[in-house]
């Protein structure tokens, strides 16, 4: 099972968890944000740090120029979509690279009816808790919503992941949705504060994953 660790502010812990084998860091373009990368660090550290694992733009309705100029600046290899993005908005940005758009889902939401126009404008999906504003709310979603929909492109996983739910993702892996899953996203579960991992609670997750599945 692929992780993604989302809201990244030092290298020195991005470079532990490249070494760690997490396969995708999230970093934040949303300067309402406490992780607002911008604040701590450069595109030089990080493409100086030549990191293995993918590196994913997280933006909140943010202009094309805005996305690009980042994707550049940081040598992003995907950007994710927190925000009101149109699904033109997504296709142009993903002639030129990965797009994940981003699903912030209720209880009761018709999930194929809101993911169907982004079915063929953008590369992945993303699906977390709703909440108030824009950006994680932290709290758990009900991936359960997910099994009755019909969702034929790779997704993350995202909302409120927390240490001990290692055994509830394998459940979850078993489900016929769950084909298409392609990572798990974990934030602010996993921090000592705002955009300060707890490294230890993430290497704990990535060993429980990879015992017996």
């Amino acid at each position: 099972m692929r992780v993604k660790v989302c809201g990244m502010t030092e290298i020195d812990q991005v470079k532990q968890l490249d070494a760690m084998g997490v396969d995708f860091a999230g970093f934040i373009f949303y300067p309402k944000s406490p992780r607002y990368v911008v604040r701590h660090l450069t595109g030089e550290q990080v493409k100086k740090a030549k990191l293995r694992l993918g590196k994913v733009g997280v933006f909140v309705n943010a202009t094309y120029d805005e996305v690009m100029k980042q994707v550049d600046s940081y040598g992003l290899d995907m950007v994710q979509l927190h925000g009101d993005e149109t699904p033109r908005f997504c296709e142009q940005l993903s002639n030129y690279i990965t797009v994940i758009k981003v699903f912030r889902l209720g209880e009761d939401d018709p999930i194929d009816w809101l993911i169907r126009p982004y079915q063929d404008s953008c590369d992945m999906f993303l699906f977390d808790t709703e909440g108030v504003g824009y950006g994680g709310t932290g709290k758990k979603f009900n991936w359960s919503t997910l099994k009755s929909a019909h969702i034929d492109k790779l997704f993350f996983l995202s909302g409120g992941i927390e240490p001990g739910d290692a055994e509830k993702l394998k459940v979850f892996a078993r489900e016929p949705v769950a084909r298409k899953m392609f990572s798990i996203d974990i934030n602010s579960k996993f921090e000592t504060s705002a955009g300060v991992k707890d490294l230890k609670k993430i290497r704990t997750l990535l060993d429980s994953l990879k015992n017996n599945g």
